[in-house]
């Protein structure tokens, strides 16, 4: 049996075959999957190719990866495959270390994920800040569009580099070059994705004529009609413009050989920024898909846990085929939704589509034009993004701001990997200003205080970021003062760093010979320091119940002056 602090391994697949699955959610999956099957073709392809290899690598990626997160995760109708929010990392992983150590980093990252999912970790990636998430993936979107421009407008150029600013300077650099088949082909294509009828805007219920045509012609998607077209016109008309057989020499007929990359430790080490870069990324966008899946259903929530072992797998096995790090996809998956899913088998039926695909159709590819991808990949980068987010930043925080802002730029500039980081770090330290606003110590009215006595109330959680407001006290008691009281009735949490303030306060005072007397402590602070033996240190009788007791056991020297 598992320890009690292991996540069991239960994939809701078994729970959907289990609970009384018929006929009439059978056919719905598998029209569901026979759809999201078609929509996720190209871009499988536009992925791979934007990430810098080879486009069968995106269907390899979707076949192995998507079958294998249907079959094991956490969610119902969640499909799996290559990203649009990876490219940027990939292509930055490629330039840096190689194809091998891509391979080698994404199988490191899917065992870390299965790990995180294992020790019921799957709950904190719901910790990163909004302003983050929302930062990197508009920088993420921006990188996409920039990547493109290359062939939307049919540049020639040489390989482009990964650095901003150099990618820039090499587009302005060959702006000359400009294909206008290319570009027209381009820019037809993003038309033809923006106007088609989306299949996940389709109406479920389709009552008369109208309705009926634009679910029919939902079914197909917009991205599928693009590539068709477009490469339709390349064969007939043999225009001048690149094509995945003129770059890649096509797509093969047969799957990948299982292959295992040349491993060894110390190159291990050296990818471990790479490896929770896609560890992190893969997580969070897996996890945030999930969640609006859940939305969209009338069925149980995902399990976080089960979600990020399933990806876990994914990722270790798909380099194993040459594939490339996989995750939950939005725009699919809310496609699987429309489309009428139900359960994972949707998602299994998804891979075999598109296995049936390679096996079968793989020669037709060769003349799709790759200005057709860049167009379908600038609608992908332009939907990704949350742009109105910055529109509405008036409305929040400057730190909100800041960390918003400052993470977009950074993704954008450097890499993802130091935008969170840094975005992170931010995050903790602005959240560390506004707990110790929280914290306050009130002087209380000298009026019916004995005489030579001061007393504060301490309000808040006493932290390690508030205990410079306690150390200030010693400075504030008054010549002559023989006891300082704390109230505490109002201080519900204490960590070790205020409890060694406190110690402090203790010892300064002791030097001044002035007695330090705790009133009305909590449970919690009060357990803290009899286990740290500061009660001891203090003396049991200089912790009293009410602020009227540490009166009482303070003398008064006016009482005591002879009559």
């Amino acid at each position: 049996m598992l320890p009690a602090r292991l996540h069991p391994f239960r994939p809701r697949l078994r729970d959907a075959l289990a609970g009384g699955y018929d006929r009439q959610t059978f056919v719905a999956d598998v029209g569901a999957g026979l759809t999201v099957g078609v929509v996720a073709l190209p871009l499988a392809m536009a992925f791979a190719i934007a990430s810098g290899v080879k486009p069968e690598q995106g269907l390899f990626t979707a076949i192995v990866a998507g079958m294998l997160i249907s079959a094991l995760g956490g969610s119902s109708v969640q499909i799996g495959g290559p990203a649009g929010a990876f490219i940027v990392i990939v292509y930055g992983i490629l330039e840096r270390y190689g194809l091998t150590n891509l391979l080698i980093s994404t199988a490191m990252a899917g065992a870390l994920m299965f790990l995180m999912g294992l020790f019921k970790l799957g709950v904190l990636v719901r910790y990163v800040p909004v302003a983050i998430v929302i930062g990197f993936t508009n920088g993420i979107a921006v990188l996409i569009g920039l990547s493109q421009v290359k062939d939307f407008f049919g540049l020639v150029t040489p390989k482009l580099p990964g650095d901003f600013f150099a990618l820039v300077k090499v587009l302005a650099q060959h702006a000359h070059t400009v294909n206008p088949y290319a570009l027209v082909i381009a820019c037809t294509s993003l038309a033809i994705v923006v106007l088609w009828p989306k299949s996940y805007r389709m109406p479920v219920d389709a009552r008369g004529l109208a309705p009926k045509l634009r679910r029919l012609l939902a079914h197909l998607p917009g991205t599928l009609v693009a590539l068709m077209l477009a490469t339709l016109a390349v064969s007939l008309f043999g225009l001048p413009v690149e094509t995945i057989g003129s770059r890649f020499g096509g797509i093969p007929r047969t799957l990948p050989q299982l292959t295992l990359p040349a491993f060894d430790w110390e190159t291990a080490k050296q990818l471990l920024i790479p490896t929770v870069t896609i560890a992190l990324l893969g997580s969070i966008e897996s996890l945030l898909c999930a969640r609006v899946a859940d939305t969209l259903i009338d069925a149980p929530r995902h399990d976080p846990n089960q979600e990020l072992m399933a990806q876990g797998v994914a990722n270790v096995v798909t380099p194993l085929f040459g594939g490339l790090p996989a995750t939950g996809t939005i725009a699919r998956t809310v496609t699987n939704v429309r489309a009428g899913a139900r359960t994972p088998v949707a998602g299994l039926v998804h891979a075999l589509t598109l296995l049936l695909v390679v096996l079968v159709a793989a020669p037709l590819a060769t003349n799709v034009p790759l200005a057709a991808l860049a167009g379908i990949l600038a609608f992908v980068a332009w939907n990704m993004g949350e742009w109105r987010e910055f529109a509405r930043l008036r409305h929040f925080s400057l730190q909100y701001r800041i960390i918003l802002v400052g993470t977009f730029l950074l993704t954008v500039v450097f890499d993802l990997t130091v935008a969170v980081e840094v975005g992170l770090v931010l995050a903790c330290a602005f959240f560390i200003h506004r707990m110790s606003t929280l914290f306050r110590v009130h002087a209380l009215p000298r009026e019916g205080l004995p005489q030579g006595v001061q007393a504060f109330e301490l309000v808040g959680p006493l932290f390690f970021g508030a205990v410079g407001k306690i150390e200030a006290l010693s400075a504030q008691v008054a010549p002559g003062t023989r006891a300082l009281v704390l109230d505490m009735h109002r201080l519900f949490s204490m960590d070790t760093s205020g409890l060694d303030a406190l110690r402090e306060l203790h010892r300064t005072l002791q030097r001044k010979g002035v007695a330090l007397v705790l009133a009305n402590v909590n449970e919690q602070p009060l357990s803290l320091m009899r286990r740290s033996g500061f009660e001891e240190q203090l003396g049991a009788d200089q912790i009293v119940p009410t602020v009227a007791a540490a009166f009482e056991g303070i003398d008064d020297p006016a009482d005591a002056a002879p009559g």
